[in-house]
């Protein structure tokens, strides 16, 4: 699969998501895609914690694949970022924005999921998110644990149905989930 395959016009809204799993390809999968696009920034959602050698490390790994001409937003804010930003937009990852808002109560919490949801529609360029696959088979001892499943599976719920495009990435493979599945009625 190529970039130029899923006629993405840089110029349109049209949000790719892509899902998966931790080491799953997904991020390198949204790179492929974003590579043929001129003028992309990557928004990288987290903080930059120097005392964590793993974290440097993963990201260390994430620099050295983008390429050089890619602008680089790191932030927590994705709600201002995708109010300033105009131009097209890779997201990595949907996470950051669920762990910037964990310790808020349910009803705060909705509210900016549907800043974001509403954000997200409105714009006029593509924007490719790479999100987090959680809870599949373990549920944490910790209500944070609980928190964080619930809220970034409620959100890539929600996600999925605004975007043109639905991906999951699996052991290195991508799954367009749009072709082989069907919405469940809710």
């Amino acid at each position: 699969m190529n970039p130029k395959d899923l006629s993405i016009s840089e110029n349109s809204s049209h949000i790719v998501f892509i899902t998966g799993g931790t080491k799953s390809g997904k991020s390198e999968f949204a790179e492929h895609l974003a590579k043929e696009i001129k003028k992309i920034s990557y928004v990288a959602l987290s903080e930059n914690n120097i005392d964590d050698k793993e974290w440097q490390e993963k990201i260390n790994l994430h620099q050295k694949r983008r390429p050089n001409d890619w602008k680089l937003i790191e932030t927590t804010d994705l709600l201002n970022t995708l109010s300033t930003e105009d131009g097209p937009l890779l997201i990595d990852s949907i996470g950051g924005f669920v762990m910037e808002s964990i310790d808020k109560e349910h009803n705060e919490w909705s509210i900016k999921m549907n800043s974001l949801i509403c954000l997200l529609i409105k714009r006029k360029s593509i924007t490719i998110i790479v999100g987090e696959q959680v809870g599949w088979s373990l549920v944490s001892e910790y209500k944070i644990g609980n928190t964080y499943i619930e809220r970034i599976g409620e959100l890539q719920k929600r996600m999925t149905k605004i975007s043109k495009d639905n991906w999951l990435a699996i052991n290195g493979r991508a799954i367009k989930i749009d072709e082989i599945s069907i919405e469940i009625p809710t």
